[in-house]
């Protein structure tokens, strides 16, 4: 018979579930639990600080990793590849390029405010150049990057097992240094992130001691401590101070940040605008290619040039059209349109001591921070006073040798057990036999002696003063009190490190158009041929006979305005087009076609012109008898396929826009009918088809007016002469009405007024 082959039983792996088994889970389930994870992981792993210290795990093993390099700012420099390699291979398992652009940053001056790496070499510049390879670079740490670590040794954090379980690492440092807020951080994780600005450390500080001495002062207060964020690269903030009051009180907000600049006078009136410094996470070469870009495109009519004459500090060199132009206006300008003005984030999402996300205030931040640096000083006294009942009890086995001498050398010579006899003989403890045992000979002089007491004595004054910290809060707190103080010291307003950087400003209130500013304002009137050629002539001109045009062609509309002026073109498509009076073409010649300069379909022509006016209400009416009023406010065009106002269809074309002036309205038709009805009954919108204006059985709308009720209607008879409607009260009724037959005499043009504008 042949044998039955046995089938092999399946591992199991470390979850007790066979390998290569096949688990039957939804889809949903099994998405939403790793997604969480993932999320978890990143949120708590790689994107938000800790509150207590101020830094991400990554940034946190570099520091961990180059302490034990002993890489303390006496000692020198070492491989930047060499540090990488440890931090990766001994507790943070990602790439190395992620782990050098952590310590790269840690060093910049100009990313960092207190930078935590000394580096030495080629670490990147504000241009946003890179640094070179970890194998040409060099770095330890900074006096702050020590503050963070210090008290390491003494118990004073947490540690847990590395990635590995072959060593053990800081949960977090001891952080002896401000560094969430004095550095701040960045970071983006799954639905949520973290931007908090760096800020004064020395202002930290004194808000720290003030709220030790006032555990529930506001933020209101604090922020009398802490005037704002302090950037690395300087720059002025012009954020109101209610903003920036709210921004820390809720923990969300932000601050404007403006370059620092000043005008330096080049001789015969001239002068140039020198930026010495800019704003926060801008790159410098970035930031000169928008500002050559303004040039080209022209959107800063007042800047002929700029230049990069940087060296160690930033000089950049703005050159102005004209020795006329006010600089304010001109950098009020280039404000609004570069990145010599950007907005710094706040976001205060932090990790709390127990690891949760979640948004702090300014008051909460620091408070964790100090109770941060309570834990740590209780824990290191308490390690201290271990160590030192340790060795007060050796102290007091030797004192005991000492005052018994020969009876201690006659047990050690003669006796079999001397250890036991030791401990019997004068009541010892194991440790203190241990220690007598092992003392050497040349220690039992009388000096050693005395100095033997002497350090019980100062240990034991030691022990006390340790014993009354630890049980009283006061006490904690004036100690605590004092480490700040000393921070403040070593990074003062006198340091140049801790000098503030940043200053603040108000914005000027700039009660010009800056789009004009730039502009010569000059007379001028702009006129436009039947047939769409429109041109400049300068001056403003009343009597037009004299203007040529093609042949064939004759003169269409004309309006005189001033050079800053916005044209404003209506044409039967419904939409209305914007033209800046400056850069319409001159007088010589025919001008230049209107379909050149936006984008005016073929089978659509203008059908009216006038100079922009905000505050003006117009009247937009179709040929099928509907129409609206819309406020000029809201019909510039941004760009040259002009802004669609009313709209039209099929055959449906716009006829007529008019200034509404009055309280009444008239429409006349094709048919010779005039309905008269109040303004008030046509709606004000800002698109749209509109309302019915009147109702005609044939044809449809030939023309529109409005008029004011005290002093009449007005018409034009087929002589063209002016005349009153003797009783126009005969022909008003109600919008969308069919009206009635015009006057005897009326024009055979169905026109109110043929030639008059808007």
């Amino acid at each position: 018979m042949a044998k039955t082959p046995k089938t092999k039983k399946p591992k199991s792996g470390d979850n007790g579930v066979p390998q290569n088994a096949i688990i039957e889970e939804h889809f949903d389930t099994a998405l939403s639990s790793r997604y969480l994870a993932y999320a978890l992981s990143t949120i708590t792993q790689r994107a938000l600080p800790d509150v207590r210290d101020g830094l991400k795990p990554v940034h946190r093993r570099i520091l961990f990793a180059m302490r034990q390099l002993k890489l303390s700012p006496e000692n020198s420099h070492k491989k930047s590849a060499r540090i990488v390699g440890d931090v990766m291979g001994q507790y943070h398992p990602h790439g190395d390029a992620s782990i050098y652009d952590a310590l790269v940053k840690l060093s910049q001056s100009f990313a960092s405010r207190y930078p935590l790496v000394d580096g030495q070499g080629n670490f990147g510049n504000i241009d946003g150049d890179s640094p070179a390879a970890m194998r040409y670079t060099e770095a330890k740490m900074t006096s702050a990057g020590v503050a963070l670590l210090a008290g390491l040794e003494e118990d004073a954090v947490d540690f847990v097992p590395t990635y590995n379980e072959e060593d053990e690492e800081p949960l977090v440092l001891p952080a002896g240094f401000p560094n969430l807020l004095a550095n701040g951080s960045q970071g983006i994780a799954v639905g949520m992130a973290t931007s908090i600005p760096p800020h004064n450390a020395a202002e930290i500080c004194s808000a720290a001691l003030h709220l030790i001495k006032t555990p529930n002062a506001r933020v209101e207060t604090l922020m009398n401590f802490i005037l704002g964020p302090d950037l690395p690269t300087g720059g002025i903030i012009v954020e109101p101070q209610e903003s920036m009051l709210e921004s820390y009180r809720t923990g969300r907000g932000g601050f404007k940040v403006r370059a620092r600049w000043s005008v330096e006078d080049t001789g015969r009136g001239q002068y140039q605008i020198i930026i010495t410094e800019i704003p926060y996470q801008v790159q410098k070469s970035r930031l000169i290619e928008k500002l050559a870009e303004v040039i080209e495109l022209k959107k800063s009519p007042g800047l002929i040039d700029v230049r990069d004459e940087s060296a160690e500090d930033i000089r950049i060199v703005l050159e102005p059209r004209s020795k006329n132009i006010d600089p304010a206006l001109l950098m009020e300008s280039l404000f609004k349109i570069s990145e010599l003005e950007s907005r710094v984030s706040l976001n205060m999402n932090v990790l709390d001591a127990t690891r949760t996300p979640r948004v702090m205030d300014l008051r909460e931040v620091i408070q964790s921070w100090l109770d941060h640096r309570r834990v740590v000083l209780l824990r290191r006294s308490k390690q201290r006073l271990a160590k030192i009942a340790d060795r007060i009890e050796v102290l007091d086995g030797y004192m005991i040798a000492f005052l018994n001498i020969d009876e201690v050398i006659r047990i050690i010579r003669f006796e079999d057990h001397p250890k036991q006899e030791l401990m019997k003989a004068f009541n010892l403890t194991e440790r203190q036999a241990d220690a007598i045992l092992n003392m050497r000979l040349r220690a039992l002089n009388k000096l050693q002696e005395i100095e033997l007491q002497t350090e019980h004595d100062k240990l034991s004054a030691e022990r006390d003063g340790l014993d009354k910290l630890v049980s009283t809060d006061s006490l904690q707190w004036d100690t605590i009190a004092s480490q700040v103080r000393d921070i403040r010291d070593a990074y003062g307003p006198k340091t140049d490190i801790g000098k503030r950087r940043t200053t603040f400003d108000i914005a000027p209130e700039i009660n010009v158009d800056l789009a004009t500013a730039f502009i010569t304002k000059e007379p001028i009137t702009v006129v436009m041929s039947e047939k769409g050629w429109i041109r400049v002539l300068k001056g403003k001109m009343d009597d037009l006979s004299s203007v040529k045009f093609k042949e064939g062609d004759q003169l269409g509309f004309s309006v005189q305005a001033e050079t800053t002026d916005k044209i404003i073109v209506f044409a039967t498509n419904g939409k209305f087009y914007t033209l800046t009076a400056d850069k319409l073409p001159g007088g010589r010649g025919n001008g230049e076609p209107i379909r050149l300069l936006v984008d005016l379909e073929n089978d659509h022509d203008p059908i009216g012109m006038f100079v922009h006016d905000p505050e003006r209400q117009l009247l937009v009416a179709s040929n099928d008898g509907y129409g609206f009023r819309v406020s000029e406010a809201d019909i510039i065009a941004s760009t040259k396929g002009g802004r669609k106002t009313l709209n039209v269809k099929g055959d449906s074309e716009a006829v007529r826009v008019i200034q509404v002036n009055g309280d009444k309205i008239a429409t006349i038709g094709d048919n010779r009918k005039i309905l008269i009805f109040a303004i008030d009954e046509l709606p004000v919108m800002s698109r749209g088809k509109g309302v019915r204006l009147q109702k005609f059985k044939d044809g449809g709308l030939a023309d529109i007016t409005t008029f004011n009720s005290e002093t009449g209607l007005t018409f034009l008879d087929t002589s063209m002469r002016r005349n009153d409607v003797p009783d126009w009260t005969l022909l008003e009724g109600k919008r969308a009405q069919a009206g009635r037959m015009a006057p005897r005499g009326f024009s055979r043009k169905s026109s109110f007024d043929p030639s008059r504008g808007l």
